[in-house]
């Protein structure tokens, strides 16, 4: 419950159709399941008190009784829970008969909500007994006064971020949804007390329409879903629920089994999404809410989090990811390029991770373009860190693509430039580095305005987000194609690349990937490679992390240090996570005069951070809110 995450389970318990005792007595045992394993918010089918497929004993007033008797005893059995309890039964208002859900909490019945849309059809006759919801009523019920009502909300004190709406089955079938004025009104949290028998295909429908209008209302959406016990006369109920949040599948139950079915809900993230957006506008209709107070207890996540955000899962979902990150960047550069009606490009080769998907793009662009591919000029520019091992793989891959070649040794050059502003050769601070870095640029841009090309940028958004670059040197570009991929990203699209290569272009791809990242501005050691990024500035898969929920969702360094913890588990321990964080927001704050003046680059993913388009910070913001929070951690 603490730092806006909500454990919610669904519930499916085993009933008789209109044993009401035996279902309360169900619900009850079911509910202090859920409590136990630290839901705080569980919700049952669609009339599971009585059971959905009462059919004509709906109108019974025996029936009607045993309800209230049974909510009565759930209310009873369930005050001590420090959980919210959502259950649907059958309610009498001034001689009409609605289908409703109670919200229950510390033997209190919050609220009730009836069903809007019944349906009258195929099935289903529910207009045959119930009365659509509508209007506002209070009433008496187990010895209560409560009030239902379509346009009720309920809100926790304790948590400001958890605010439930309901809505019940057919609800959600229908074009208008209630639970969109829901969550216009402010509700985070959806319910779906349900009744939804099987069939062939059904299944898929109802995941895809649970997911999407979890998506549409930036919100977590509960379908809890009747089974065992229902009558099978005509009708098969499987207990088939689902929880989604943001258009993501959190959980789904095995169908025709009963039990729970439980998420961990990211009511932050639900939050900031809100925030973000600014055609989520408030509701202009008129809702009540209902206050409740949950106690708030430390919460163990069990919610997945990927180390890896950027990243696709495996198998075909990365695969068609990888093709469609690659389509959007060489569309790009081919956009440009017929633009100013541009047939040749400069890539700055070093034989390392970034400058082989720029050339991986740059040749992918040109064949889109359908122009030759020696038009596009691989150079590499030797100096003082560079050993034969990424000088002879960016060789043979510019030979396996068969784009132009061009070796360019700078050393003399920089020693010139050394000469000139009375820098020591031996001093290898940062002017060693540096000067190395904007002498390659100012090659490539000098051989670019030679033969009437572009140069394209090999800089990615990782070093963009650490200010891992020079600036005015590997900084700048004509067209930065990398610019929105994280360099965990990085490797998996040039390994896809690698996958679908043939010999020898696969080897040299295998051999770069298995290169330790370098700028190579260190004179190597024994001819391997001295100098490792990694080492410096810390793990990129870290930083891509910290970059992810910084940016995309605006996390605190508090939460993105928990959830960091969460997704890395043993592999980073908590000292570690902290050092890196300090690490990343001092150098996000402190570089982001080189992110003010970027060039042009695609946007792939939801991050990018163009001064012109997803993050637009002042070059002087002060990092020390942030360092603060993170030091004390």
């Amino acid at each position: 419950m603490k730092d806006g995450f909500l454990r919610a389970a669904c519930a499916t318990p085993e009933i008789r159709v209109a044993d009401c005792e035996y279902n309360a007595e169900a619900i009850a045992a079911l509910a202090k399941e859920g409590a136990k394993a630290g839901a705080s918010l569980i919700v049952f089918p669609e009339l599971c008190i009585t059971g959905y497929t009462c059919g004509d004993l709906f109108l019974q007033r025996k029936l009607i009784q045993g309800a209230e008797e049974a909510l009565a005893r759930v209310c009873a059995e369930t005050a001590a829970l420090e959980a919210v309890v959502v259950v649907g039964l059958p309610v009498v208002v001034r001689d009409k008969l609605y289908n409703a859900a109670a919200v229950l909490f510390n033997g209190r019945i919050l609220g009730l909500v009836p069903k809007t849309f019944l349906p009258n059809y195929s099935e289903f006759y529910e207009l045959r007994h119930f009365t659509p919801g509508g209007g506002r009523f209070e009433f008496s019920l187990c010895g209560q006064k409560v009030l239902m009502s379509s346009s009720l909300l309920f809100s926790c004190a304790t948590m400001p971020g958890f605010t439930l709406g309901i809505e019940i089955c057919e609800d959600l079938w229908v074009p208008a949804p209630p639970s969109g004025n829901l969550a216009l009104a402010g509700a985070t949290v959806i319910v779906n007390p349900s009744a939804s028998n099987e069939a062939v295909g059904k299944p898929d429908y109802r995941r895809m329409l649970v997911a999407s209008q979890s998506a549409r209302l930036c919100a977590a959406y509960l379908y809890a879903d009747s089974g065992a016990g229902e009558s099978s006369t005509d009708l098969v109920f499987s207990g088939h629920n689902l929880i989604a949040e943001d258009g993501v599948l959190l959980a789904e139950s095995e169908r025709f089994k009963t039990g729970l079915t439980m998420a961990d809900i990211d009511l932050l993230k639900l939050s900031q999404e809100r925030l973000r957006m600014t055609t989520f506008l408030p509701a202009s209709g008129e809702m009540e809410t209902v206050s409740f107070a949950l106690p708030l207890h430390p919460l163990e996540l069990k919610r997945h989090v990927s180390p890896r955000p950027f990243v696709p899962a495996e198998g075909r979902e990365r695969d068609a990811r990888c093709a469609d990150i690659l389509a959007i960047q060489s569309e790009g550069l081919c956009i440009r390029l017929r633009h100013i009606g541009g047939k040749r490009a400069v890539v700055g080769l070093s034989g390392g991770l970034d400058s082989t998907l720029a050339l991986i793009v740059a040749v992918r662009a040109f064949d889109r373009l359908k122009l030759d591919r020696k038009g596009v000029t691989a150079v590499t520019m030797p100096c003082f860190g560079t050993t034969s091992r990424t000088r002879n793989n960016a060789e043979e891959l510019a030979r396996a693509y068969g784009v132009s070649f061009r070796e360019i040794p700078i050393a003399d050059t920089v020693l010139s430039h050394f000469k000139d502003i009375c820098q020591d050769p031996a001093d290898t601070s940062i002017t060693y580095e540096n000067a190395q870095a904007r002498e390659r640029t100012q090659v490539l841009m000098d051989l670019a305005n030679k033969t009437g090309a572009i140069v394209v940028g090999t800089g990615d958004l990782s070093e963009l987000a650490l200010g891992w670059a020079t600036y005015n040197g590997d900084h700048m570009s004509m067209y930065g194609v990398n610019a929105s991929v994280p360099k965990t990203l990085v490797r998996h699209l040039v390994s896809y690349e690698a996958s679908l290569s043939p010999e020898p272009l696969s080897s040299v791809l295998k051999d770069i990937l298995a290169t330790p990242v370098s700028p190579e501005l260190l004179p190597p050691v024994q001819g391997v490679i001295s100098q490792k990024t990694e080492d410096l500035v810390g793990p990129y898969e870290l930083h891509d992390f910290f970059l992810y929920y910084m940016v995309r969702w605006s996390f605190p360094p508090k939460r993105i240090y928990r959830l960091a913890l969460c997704a890395f588990g043993e592999s980073y321990d908590s000292e570690t996570v902290k050092k890196w964080l300090i690490t990343f927001y001092r150098r996000f704050f402190a570089q982001q005069f080189k992110r003010s003046c970027l060039p042009d680059g695609p946007k792939v993913g939801s991050v990018t951070l163009s001064p012109r388009g997803d993050w637009r910070m002042p070059s002087d913001a002060c990092a020390a809110l942030w360092l603060d929070e993170a030091e004390a951690l």
